[in-house]
């Protein structure tokens, strides 16, 4: 399984995107019309004799404001924000289902948005109608409530589908349903499965409840945007093959664990393998020295202490890939860690120390390196490293992109970045795959992205359909360094002039 070089381009009605994404307004929107001011209850039409303020609603509207307790919610996957109301708006990012973010009117009413925009915060514009409501009580807020973790690792508890894939039920079934569906096989499958969940240590982990949410005992609603499908009775079908899922919440059922998605849709979790979050994470510099750094591909390696007198004994064997601070003293063929231990120098693949640098590298001006050959990224300030670590870029090498699955070579810029984003492969190739919510995507040309990766822990391998794969710690590390910065209750911002630079080369 890998991911897809660019995410999927369609309609705004497709559950996976890009930023090339039709620009003609959304279903609810159209592009001229006087504006008029809604004031309380009544409708003050914009004459000569009585303008609405000079600022409001325009692209100089931009100050952040004091909350009022007014609030706005988010009912689609991708809830737009616009630079100001007018025809030639453009846009700044999107809000994501189940977000409620503070508002603040009044409604400014035009035939761009009959329902009326409304200021959010700290920038931009919301208009409300099919991807955005006032009612704080709407289905998508409660089945919505958890929202995604930003800068500890994975956004969300993730899992991939496994043979056969699991049904995509969109209400909670009866045990005569599952039997319908499924077969007696299905049902005995649920129940050994949670069975082994309750004995093992996944029990202690996966906040399993018992006790059903009320919105779980009606069908569920789907965030505009989102791709319904053909329904049968209780289900819309079963996933494709080579899915990945995020789960927002966690259920027991009639016998059977249940998990509900991004897309709200339940799986059952028999038929899926809850991904566990890989424990390798990039290397930071500290205050008191330089980063110097070196990884552990595989394998194991010793750590030793080094008395007074110079003596060496081994104090603790360590396995797996991990990455070292190393504060750049030598002894023998030994070379010692930031933590006073030291490590055979032979067994690190070392981050290079570079001799030249790129006319960005000024100041403290923020850029990232991305080394093809080394399957390593550096972050950089200036021309001082504060972040090393081990990637996955295209299966492809140094290849042509357009023809080999290689990762695109070049000087570029950070244009969207977005918590979490859809990516799938073509449904006629050998490899399709469907991967939801990848974890902080950063792109910065055409489809490439920097962006987490929860289906493989092969960093350090090139692997990839083109993108940089990062472990999930290391791009949520990346993605709140880097900019445009994403603000808070934001999924998602676009910036196409003042994003960090990403440099690949072989």
């Amino acid at each position: 399984m890998g991911e897809a070089l660019r995410v999927s381009v369609g309609s705004l009605l497709s559950a996976s995107f890009t930023l090339a994404c039709d620009p003609r307004p959304l279903p609810f929107e159209t592009e001229d019309g006087e504006s008029r001011l809604v004031i309380e209850h009544g409708t003050f039409e914009a004459t000569q004799e009585a303008e609405p303020p000079a600022e409001l609603g325009t692209i100089h509207d931009d100050a952040p404001f004091e909350p009022t307790g007014e609030r706005l919610v988010s009912t689609a996957v991708r809830t737009w924000i616009y630079t100001d109301t007018g025809p030639s708006r453009t846009r700044l990012g999107y809000l994501r289902a189940g977000a409620v973010v503070d508002a603040r009117g009044p409604a400014i009413l035009n035939d761009g948005c009959r329902g009326g925009w409304y200021r959010i915060n700290p920038r931009g514009f919301v208009c409300i109608g099919l991807g955005a409501s006032l009612d704080l009580n709407h289905p998508i807020v409660r089945q919505a409530a958890r929202r995604p973790t930003r800068g500890e690792g994975a956004p969300y508890t993730y899992a991939l589908s496994q043979d056969p894939s699991p049904y995509r039920y969109f209400k909670l079934p009866t045990q005569k349903q599952m039997l319908a569906v499924e077969g007696q096989k299905g049902l005995d499958r649920g129940a050994s499965w949670l069975a082994r969940a309750r004995e093992s240590k996944l029990a202690e982990h996966l906040p399993l409840s018992q006790e059903i949410p009320d919105f779980l005992l009606e069908p569920l609603t789907k965030p505009y945007g989102v791709d319904i499908g053909l329904r049968t009775q209780v289900h819309a079908g079963q996933a494709r093959k080579d899915s990945g899922f995020a789960f927002l919440n966690f259920v027991e059922s009639e016998g059977r664990a249940f998990g509900l998605t991004t897309d709200m849709d339940l799986l059952p979790l028999d038929r899926v393998k809850l991904v566990q979050e890989t424990t390798f994470e990039g290397v930071r510099a500290n205050a008191e020295m330089p980063l110097r750094a070196g990884f552990l591909l595989r394998g194991s390696v010793s750590l030793w202490s080094r008395s007074d007198s110079g003596q060496f004994r081994p104090v603790r064997d360590e396995h797996g890939k991990r990455g070292y601070l190393l504060t750049g003293q030598k002894e023998r063929e030994l070379i010692e860690t930031s933590e006073g231990l030291w490590v055979a120098r032979s067994a690190l693949k070392m981050v290079p120390e570079r001799k030249s640098f790129p006319s960005v590298a000024v100041g403290n001006r923020k850029w990232i390196d991305v080394s093809i050959r080394d399957q390593m990224l550096v972050a950089y300030e200036g021309r001082r490293p504060v972040f090393a670590t081990l990637v996955s870029t295209g299966r492809g090498g140094v290849g042509d992109p357009d023809r080999d699955q290689a990762t695109v070579q070049g000087t570029f810029m950070i244009y969207e970045k977005s918590v979490s984003s859809t990516m799938d492969g073509e449904e006629d190739r050998t490899d399709s795959f469907d991967l939801r919510d990848v974890p902080f995507v950063q792109y910065f040309h055409k489809g490439f992205a920097l962006h987490g990766a929860y289906w493989h822990d092969e960093f350090g391998r090139a692997r990839s359909h083109g993108c940089v794969n990062l472990a999930p710690r290391d791009a949520a590390f990346l993605f709140e360094w880097t900019d445009p910065q994403v603000p808070p209750d934001w999924h998602a911002v676009l910036n196409k002039e003042r994003g960090t630079v990403v440099i690949v080369r072989p």
